[in-house]
């Protein structure tokens, strides 16, 4: 998802040097420490999550009543120096509904951003796994930096409503000096507030965290299902514990091989195909689209609105108002899945009418904010990953100078998605490697699903992920659908596939297509 600070959020890096001296300082892929791999996992009935990892209420039951258990995990804060100072890192499982003679083992799942909880998102969309619970465990977690897990700690939420509402597609030299300035003041507070666990939150320390969990759940192999940013995560793993892979699928996948800019200016093109398709989505039914005649009056609607809220926001969920920031971000929002459509038509239709609530709920959604006005940690924790992970450290002139590649992308997103490179140009911690080594050479086959309308990992990324996994590991499918993501579809070629694999150990055909 797109944020202010840090718009790629499918940043992850480790090149072979770095990796290479990581392992030697860590005594190759196997942790030193005899006492975290036995420890004891104490499962207990689930709190309601915590105001980082998104507040709410405990998670219902799943359907015959089975209920979700949590735990806690000790990690070293710095595998470097496995037998100093450890964090917590938070667990929740929802156990087999099979016979113990089928059960294979836990499925791990994580479910993207950086920075999203799976202790809160597993739940949510528990029922679509109900069909691979006959025969795993289902366990997610929140990676180290987020939510219970040494959760970042940045700006409060009076400063983060500031921050969210700030100009993120500067005209003249004063915004783009503020911009510049506010981005600098945001990094500086995750310092101050979280200068410790900063150097410790990079994709590699939570690969290696995953291969603790799998020895702490008492699994040979890890299973694995990795969504968007998790198809990052679980390509590291897969490159440092290639012999430790299980039965895997990388869904949503993110292109290994790009660096932050080509990883953002990819977003742009993929986010405005998916503005593209919205629009002839909407111009093609039998009744009138509210918010346009054509394909191109419903883009030329929006950039017009867009243009006006920069000079003049709207009302929008009192007291604050809707913003060219906040409503760009509530569209690219809506754009994650064909299921929120109708509420972009309707967010838009009222928008052009002065009313903008709708687009400014969609863009609390994802910063992260509560109705109650309390913000989860996924920014901090996504700006703090993405910028532990790439070494890159755009300027704003060096920002400048790529904006017309940029608009030529997407004339809509090329500006915001531009001006979000400066995200980690004054962060604390030095970024590791350009883009991550995922080379699997001996692990099993990983299932690689590329979806052709996905925004946020565009679909050629699948084939990139597959060939970097190497000959006989990566085995590519490609889903031609809409949003983020293909498995959440339902589309039944794709389960089918999917359950198929982990269920069965039946590799799918590579190359084949699911309409």
């Amino acid at each position: 998802m797109p944020t202010q600070s840090q718009p790629r959020t499918t940043a992850v890096a480790a090149t072979a040097a770095l990796l290479v001296a990581t392992l030697a300082a860590c005594g190759g892929s196997d942790s030193k420490d005899e006492a975290l791999p036995d420890q004891k996992l104490s499962w207990k009935d689930c709190p309601a999550p915590s105001a980082a990892e998104g507040g709410g209420g405990a998670p219902s039951p799943l359907p015959g009543g089975a209920e979700w258990q949590c735990a806690t995990m000790k990690a070293p804060l710095d595998w470097a120096d496995p037998k100093g100072d450890t964090i917590d890192i938070a667990l929740i499982r929802a156990e087999t509904s099979g016979d113990d003679d089928d059960r294979i083992g836990s499925l791990v799942f994580n479910f993207g951003g950086p920075g999203g909880s799976g202790v809160t998102t597993l739940p949510a969309f528990g029922s679509d796994y109900a069909k691979l619970r006959t025969r795993y465990d289902l366990v997610s977690f929140d990676p180290r930096g987020v939510g219970r897990s040494a959760g970042i700690k940045c700006e409060d939420d009076e400063q983060l409503d500031e921050y969210f509402q700030q100009d993120s597609t500067p005209d003249d030299d004063a915004e783009k000096k503020k911009l510049v300035e506010n981005v600098k003041s945001f990094n500086g507070a995750c310092e101050k507030n979280s200068g410790k666990t900063l150097p410790h939150v990079r994709t590699t320390d939570a690969a290696r965290d995953m291969d603790l969990m799998r020895q702490v759940l008492g699994d040979d192999k890890l299973h694995y299902f990795g969504i968007s940013y998790g198809t990052e995560l679980g390509g590291v793993y897969a490159h440092l514990f290639p012999k430790k892979v299980g039965r895997a699928v990388f869904d949503a996948v993110v292109d290994p091989t790009q660096t932050a800019e080509e990883g953002s200016l990819g977003q742009a093109k993929g986010f405005q195909l998916a503005l593209d398709n919205f629009a002839k989505d909407c111009t093609s039914k039998v009744t009138d689209c509210p918010v346009g005649d054509t394909e191109q009056d419903v883009k030329d609607k929006i950039a017009k609105l867009l243009k006006d809220l920069d000079s003049k926001p709207i009302t929008g969920l009192p007291p604050r108002e809707l913003t060219q920031t906040a409503a760009t971000n509530g569209i690219a929002q809506s754009l994650y899945s064909k299921d929120f459509w109708p509420y972009l038509t309707q967010g838009l239709e009222e928008a052009y009418d002065g009313d903008g609530k709708i687009l400014m709920a969609l863009s609390d959604s994802m910063n992260g904010r509560s109705e109650d006005g309390e913000y989860s940690n996924i920014q901090a924790a996504n700006v703090s990953i993405n910028c532990a992970d790439d070494k890159a450290r755009y300027t704003r002139e060096y920002v400048e100078q790529k904006l017309p590649g940029f608009r030529e992308a997407s004339p809509l997103f090329g500006d915001y998605l531009a001006w979000g490179m400066v995200g980690c140009t004054d962060w604390a911690v030095e970024g590791q490697a350009d883009h991550p080594n995922v080379g699997a050479e001996g692990a099993p086959p990983i299932v690689v699903i590329g979806n052709t309308g996905d925004p946020a990992t565009p679909y050629e990324g699948a084939r990139k992920m597959a060939q970097a996994l190497g000959k006989g590991v990566g085995v590519e499918l490609t889903y031609k659908g809409q949003g983020h993501g293909a498995y959440d579809s339902k589309n039944a070629c794709v389960r089918d596939a999917v359950n198929g694999y982990l269920l069965d150990g039946t590799v799918p055909k590579a190359g084949t297509v699911c309409g």
